[in-house]
């Protein structure tokens, strides 16, 4: 199991658009999370400055790797770009993070 870190950002205003999105996750979408190994994904939002931090744990990097290419993967970051920092692709802008500290 590997813990990973990241940052990403939404769009001024966006806040509440994008909790609800979330609060409304589609199961297809988390059924594939789950299937690709990741659990104890939590997202933060600083609210002062839009920046989000994820930070989630992966059980197959190469599971996690190949998640990009899934169709439900592109249709979630196409859903989300109007509201976020996004990629050419779709995907959001992310940052990874270095782990510098874990208390278990």
């Amino acid at each position: 199991m590997q813990q990973l870190g990241f940052e990403m950002k939404i769009f001024p205003g966006m806040e509440e658009e994008y909790k609800k999105r979330h609060d409304d996750i589609w199961p297809r979408l988390t059924s594939l999370l789950q299937q690709t190994g990741i659990s104890d994904y939590t997202i933060f939002l600083n609210e002062s400055t839009g920046v989000l931090f994820g930070v989630l744990t992966i059980s197959d990097q190469n599971a996690f790797d190949n998640l990009p290419e899934h169709p439900v993967m592109k249709e979630w970051w196409a859903y989300m770009k109007d509201i976020m920092y996004s990629n050419e692709d779709n995907s959001p802008v992310s940052i990874p993070l270095k782990k510098v500290f874990y208390m278990p």
